[in-house]
C-alpha cells in the first residue's frame, strides 16, 4: 500500500528509544503516529514475539495530539535472556484492520503499511555488559595468504617442498589448479614458496603501512597451498618454517605494535591427515584405517570407511563432530589444546572458517578458552550476512549475544559499498542498508565488524571495479591471463581509492587483502591469489593507502566516534564521525574533533551540495585531502563541490 497515514521509524528516537540493539531488560519507549485518517481508530496493538515469552499483544495509549497527527505508545522491557524481539503493528479501525511493519527490504527506519501480517523490525537483545578489546576498533588489518605473500629464503630456495608439489620458477606467474581431465580433481598442487620468513622480512612494510593486525590464512600442516584440509593442528606446515620460527614471528610482530590472528579451521580437517590418514602417510591410526583410532569419534562415517560427511561433498575435507567430548578436549578443553599451545606462541586470537558450521555451544566454549588465555584476544567469526540474523541448517544462530564472537567477516558492508560505487544502488539505498546494520549490531561489536573489501574467496576489487567481462563469459587461459586496460584501471584505482577512503573512515575494523594496496588484479580462486607484486606496485595507490591509514591513526574520531550516516545526493555518500564531550563510543574519554567523508561516484559529472551543517559547530573545515583547504560555513550552510569520482575528508577541531 502506498497510503502513508500510518508511520512508524525505528531509526528516530521520537518512535524507538532507544536506538538499534539493547542490553537484557532495558526499557524501550515504542510510538506510532497517525495523520490526516478520518476514519475512528478502535484499537492499536504492539505484536511483540520473542523466543523466551512467545507472542503478546500490547495495546497502545494516545500520548500526543497535534493537528490532524496522534501518536500512540507504550513501554516494554527486553527480555531477561540474550535473543531477538520482533514487533508490529494492528490498527483496527471502523473500515477495517490495518498493519504497520517493516519495509519489505527489512532495512529497519521508516516502515510500510499492510492488509495482512507484515515482515517484523527487529531489536537484538544482548548480555549484560557484554563487551569487546576495546583496542581492536582502533586497529587497520591486513590479511595474507602465506604461499604468496614473500619468500623471505636467500636466493628464492624453497623450504621443504611437498612430494609432488609443483612449484613455480616465475614468482609473478598466473596460478593455475593442476586438475585430472577426467575426473576434475586436483591432483597436483602448486606452490610460489611463500613463508613465514617472508612476512618477518615484510614486517617493517606492513609497519609503514600502517598495520596493527596480520590475518593470517591457515599455517598448518597440509597437503595443499590453501591449508584449509588440515593435517597436523600443532605443527606449522613445512613450506612455511616450524613452531619455533613462528614464535619468533610473533614475538618480532609484537614488537612492532602488529598482534597475529590464525585462521582456526575446526569443522573439518584433511583426508591426508594425522586424525583421518585416508592416504596411509602417517605413522598414527588414523579414522579411515580402523575403529579402534582414538580419532574415530571425531567422524560421521555413513558406510565404513569410504562414505562419510564431508565439507560440501568434498572428500578430501572428512567434516568432525564438534561435540565429541575428545575432539574438543583437544581442541579447547586440555592443557595441551590447540587453543591453549598456540596462544601460548604468541597468537592475539582466531577467526573461525565457515563459522555457520560450527555449533553455538562450542563457538560459546572456544570463546571461554580463548578469553581465559588472554581477555583481550579476539574471536572473529566468517559469516557472509547479517550475522545478527543469520539462520543455517534451518537454526537462527547466536554470533553477538555476549558469549560468542567479537567480530565478523563484514561482507555485507563490501556488498553495499559495491552495489553503491558500480551504480546498483543510489546512495539513498546505501544509507538504508548500513543503516540497518546499525541497528541490528550491538554497539560495540558495529565498531568492531571486520570490515573488508577483498578476500580469499571473491574476486580481487579492482578486476570488479575496473567492470571486466564476467570470467563465465572467458575461456580459463584467457581469465588468467586477463588484464584491465589501461582505460579500465584508471577507473578501477579511482573507484578503489574512494572505496577504501570509506573503508578506513567506517565505524570497524578495516582489513585490507594483501596486494589490493599494491595494484593486484584477478578473477575468482585462484586467480585472487596471485602473488603480491614485489618491484612492480602501483606505487600511487600504494601511497594513497598509506595516507588514508595515517588519517584513520591520527584522528579518534575516525575509530570509535559517532557515526552520522549522510545520504546527500544519489550520486553522493557520506557521514559525519565525531567525538563530543570527550566521550567516544565506546565510553572512553577523547579528544573532541568532527570529521565529514563525502565521495562522488559519478565517472562523469560534478556534484555541488549545499546543507545545514549548524549543529556541528560554525568552524571552518580543514580538507585533508587538499592542504587543509578551509571551508567556511556561511549562515549555517556548508557548500561543497565534488568533482568525478572524488571525495573529501574534512576535519573540524573545536
Amino acid at each position: 500500500m502506498n497510503d502513508h497515514w500510518i508511520l512508524h521509524d525505528s531509526h528516530q528516537a521520537f518512535f524507538r528509544k532507544p536506538f538499534g540493539a539493547v542490553p537484557c531488560r532495558q526499557r524501550i519507549s515504542i510510538r506510532i503516529s497517525l495523520q490526516g485518517k478520518k476514519e475512528e481508530i478502535l484499537q492499536i496493538i504492539l505484536r511483540l514475539w520473542d523466543h523466551q515469552e512467545g507472542e503478546r499483544k500490547i495495546p497502545m495509549v494516545l500520548c500526543h495530539t497535534a493537528h490532524d497527527q496522534k501518536s500512540y505508545e507504550t513501554e516494554i522491557s527486553a527480555p531477561a535472556a540474550p535473543g531477538l524481539l520482533w514487533y508490529y503493528f494492528i490498527i483496527t479501525t471502523r473500515e477495517g484492520i490495518y498493519f504497520y511493519g517493516n519495509n519489505q527490504n527489512q532495512t529497519g527506519g521508516v516502515g510500510q503499511i499492510y492488509l495482512h501480517e507484515p515482515p517484523s523490525y527487529q531489536i537484538t537483545v544482548y548480555k549484560e555488559g557484554a563487551t569487546i578489546p576495546h583496542w581492536f576498533a582502533s586497529a587497520v588489518m591486513y590479511q595474507i595468504f602465506p604461499d604468496r605473500f614473500y619468500n623471505g629464503c636467500e636466493n628464492g630456495e624453497i623450504l621443504n617442498p611437498k612430494t609432488n608439489a609443483y612449484i613455480y620458477p616465475d614468482w609473478n606467474a598466473p596460478p593455475a589448479y593442476i586438475r585430472d581431465e577426467k575426473t576434475g580433481r586436483i591432483r597436483q598442487y602448486d606452490f610460489f614458496g611463500g613463508n613465514l620468513q617472508g612476512i618477518l622480512k615484510k614486517l617493517p612494510y606492513l609497519k609503514s603501512l600502517g598495520i596493527d593486525v596480520i590475518y593470517l590464512n591457515p599455517v598448518f600442516e597440509s597437503p595443499s597451498n590453501h591449508r584449509y584440509d588440515t593435517a597436523n593442528y600443532k605443527k606449522i606446515d613445512p613450506m612455511l618454517g616450524d613452531n619455533e620460527f613462528f614464535r619468533l614471528l610473533c614475538a618480532k610482530a609484537r614488537e612492532q605494535g602488529i598482534s597475529i590472528i590464525l585462521d582456526g579451521v575446526f569443522s573439518h580437517t584433511g583426508s591426508d591427515s594425522i586424525y583421518f590418514n585416508k592416504e596411509g602417510n602417517y605413522p598414527e591410526l588414523g579414522a579411515y584405517q580402523s575403529k579402534d583410532s582414538p580419532y574415530y569419534p571425531w567422524y560421521r562415517f555413513i558406510q565404513y570407511p569410504d562414505v562419510y560427511e564431508c565439507w560440501w561433498g568434498i572428500d578430501t575435507l572428512p567434516n568432525v563432530h564438534e561435540m565429541e567430548p575428545s575432539y574438543q578436549n583437544f581442541i579447547i578443553h586440555q592443557k595441551d589444546s590447540v587453543i591453549n599451545y598456540w596462544m601460548g606462541m604468541g597468537v592475539k586470537g582466531w577467526r573461525l572458517d565457515v563459522a555457520d558450521e560450527l555449533p553455538g555451544a562450542f563457538i560459546k566454549a572456544l570463546r571461554k578458552r580463548i578469553k581465559e588465555n588472554d581477555p583481550d584476544a579476539l574471536l572473529i567469526g566468517e559469516v557472509w550476512e547479517d550475522a545478527s540474523r543469520k539462520t543455517s541448517y534451518g537454526e537462527l544462530r547466536e554470533y553477538l549475544l555476549g558469549e560468542e564472537l567479537d567480530s565478523v567477516m563484514n561482507y555485507p558492508f563490501r556488498n553495499i559499498l559495491l552495489d553503491f560505487m558500480l551504480g546498483r544502488k543510489d546512495s539513498f539505498e546505501t544509507h538504508g542498508a548500513l543503516m540497518s546494520l546499525y541497528e541490528n549490531y550491538p554497539l560495540h561489536h558495529f565498531y568492531a565488524a571486520m570490515n573488508l573489501i577483498g578476500s580469499h574467496d571473491v574476486p580481487r576489487i579492482l578486476t570488479l571495479l575496473g567492470e571486466a567481462p564476467d570470467e563465465i563469459l572467458l575461456t580459463k587461459e584467457e581469465r588468467e591471463h586477463y588484464k584491465l586496460s589501461t582505460e579500465q584501471k584508471k577507473k578501477a584505482v579511482a573507484r578503489l581509492k574512494m572505496l577504501s577512503l570509506l573503508q578506513m573512515t567506517f565505524p570497524g575494523v578495516p582489513c585490507i587483502y594483501y596486494g589490493d594496496e599494491a595494484g593486484v588484479e584477478g578473477y575468482n580462486d585462484p586467480l585472487n591469489r596471485r602473488t603480491y607484486p614485489w618491484g612492480q606496485e602501483d606505487q600511487e595507490l600504494l601511497e594513497w593507502y598509506r595516507k588514508i591509514i595515517s588519517f584513520r591513526h591520527r584522528y579518534d574520531a575516525l575509530t570509535t566516534g559517532e557515526w552520522i550516516s549522510l545520504p546527500l545526493h544519489q550520486d553522493v555518500y557520506g557521514y559525519l564521525r565525531r567525538i563530543a564531550n570527550h566521550q567516544d563510543v565506546l565510553g572512553q574519554k577523547k579528544e573532541n574533533s568532527s570529521i565529514l567523508v563525502l565521495i562522488n561516484r559519478n565517472l562523469h559529472h560534478s556534484v555541488s551540495l549545499s546543507f545545514d551543517a549548524s549543529a556541528w559547530g560554525h568552524q571552518p573545515w580543514k580538507d585533508l585531502l587538499a592542504d587543509d583547504k578551509e571551508t567556511l560555513v556561511v549562515d549555517g550552510l556548508l557548500h561543497i563541490a565534488l568533482k568525478p569520482l572524488e571525495g573529501k575528508i574534512m576535519v573540524q577541531q573545536p
